[in-house]
């Protein structure tokens, strides 16, 4: 099936606003053997938007636009819809419904801008949205033996990201009813990424047709997708070989595979430590909290993450952590003997099995020829178990923390990996 992507906003355009919604959108869509033709950015534009609907939905099977729906007088995609598809509105009480529900759960008060989002475009039909109050529009067109599709989603992206299942499931039942697909994802570190391909280049020479693997790199690991697809008749056979294929690729991957399974290093880590029935803390300095906001964000940590420091001064780490002060004078506060020390003392504050400490230099000043922007020190405890490491990380300030963070919690994965 072929799909055309339209992105609408002004603030798109002028950069104000980052487009994350296409590639949520594209990577979404490819492993169901979807082709993405086409991904436009339009201005919020009576005209622009008409023309760039008009030309996607002479091209492709399927179109999906995001933004445009707000209640402002600028977000006009939903009136030039109603132009496109020749069709007047009217009021839906269902998706007045919802809107009162949503506003409720946030308590907030409801104004006629609002309900007013509740007008539809006659010719759609109507996805509740359950994050937000823009509701999803289907649009049908048939020209001769074409079936042609739009979906109007909301262009916030928390909102597009949570209901682009139900539209896929949607699109999947009308131009795939009998198509069956397996996916199987495998986190892979310690490796480049030309290096794994030259690694499985026999591997992928030799897979089934019916059979696609994708490179999804990632700062400071892979995550390999393998993706089956046949007809519903096939459905038994296609289970055989997709399983025997994960089997395979998970020996060619040997010591570099770290996860089976679609998850960031974060979650993996608690998965783990949650099923030894451990527990974790953090010792932040150049990291600043990254680590534990990332351990945080997935709901239900709180069965293993106890908590963390961010000891970003000498002085924090010396009272709390109980780093030694000659240690910090001799070899400085970015090395192996703090961050080691600061482990240990996050693991006796905390009475958490499992430590993490970090300290660096991010930047973009306080670097030296000795220890230069991107130097970090990291060291992971479990029990008594012991591992550190100084990398050199390249980018800027943010780009240091982050692949910091994730290295540090790669390093805890293996640790944890290894007691199984």
């Amino acid at each position: 099936m072929d799909l055309s992507i339209i992105v609408i906003g002004d603030e798109l355009l002028l950069g104000q606003v980052a487009d994350t919604n296409s590639g949520f959108i594209a990577r979404s869509v490819a492993p169901l053997g979807w082709k993405v033709v086409s991904v436009r950015t339009i201005a919020d534009d009576a005209e622009d938007i008409y023309n760039a609907v008009d030309e996607a939905m002479k091209t492709s099977d399927a179109v999906i636009t995001t933004g445009g729906l707000g209640p402002t007088k600028d977000d006009i995609t939903k009136t030039t819809l109603c132009r496109y598809f020749n069709c007047g509105t009217h009021f839906d009480k269902e998706v007045e419904k919802n809107i009162y529900s949503i506003f409720e759960k946030r308590g907030l008060k409801m104004n006629d801008l609002t309900r007013n989002q509740a007008i539809v475009p006659d010719a759609c039909k109507v996805i509740q949205n359950r994050f937000g109050t823009a509701p999803i529009m289907w649009f049908d067109k048939h020209t001769g033996c074409k079936d042609t599709v739009l979906v109007s989603m909301p262009g916030v992206p928390f909102e597009t990201e949570g209901m682009l299942p139900e539209v896929i499931g949607a699109l999947m039942d009308k131009f795939n009813p009998d198509i069956v697909m397996r996916h199987e994802s495998f986190i892979v570190t310690d490796i480049t990424e030309s290096d794994l391909a030259a690694r499985l280049d026999c591997f992928e020479t030799h897979l089934p047709d019916c059979l696609h693997l994708a490179y999804l790199p990632s700062p400071g690991y892979i995550r390999l997708r393998l993706d089956g697809i046949s007809a519903a008749t096939d459905e038994a056979e296609l289970q055989q070989i997709f399983a025997d294929t994960c089997l395979q690729l998970a020996s060619e991957l040997s010591d570099n595979l770290l996860y089976t399974g679609d998850s960031a290093p974060d979650r993996i880590v608690l998965e783990l430590a949650t099923s030894a029935g451990l527990r974790i803390a953090t010792a932040e300095s150049c990291t600043g909290g990254t680590i534990a906001s990332r351990l945080t964000a997935t709901p239900g940590a709180s069965e293993c993450f106890n908590g963390g420091v961010v000891s970003y001064s000498n002085a924090m780490k010396i009272d709390t952590l109980g780093v030694r002060g000659e240690d910090i004078e001799q070899f400085g506060a970015v090395s192996r003997e703090v961050v080691e020390q600061m482990s240990a003392g996050i693991q006796k504050v905390s009475d958490a099995e499992c430590a993490i400490a970090t300290s660096g230099i991010a930047g973009p000043g306080g670097g030296s020829e000795e220890k230069p922007v991107g130097t970090v020190w990291i060291a992971v405890r479990v029990a008594d178990r012991l591992e550190s490491k100084c990398y050199r990380f390249p980018g800027n300030r943010s780009r240091v923390v982050d692949r910091a963070s994730t290295t540090a919690l790669i390093m805890l994965a293996k640790m944890l990996k290894d007691l199984q």
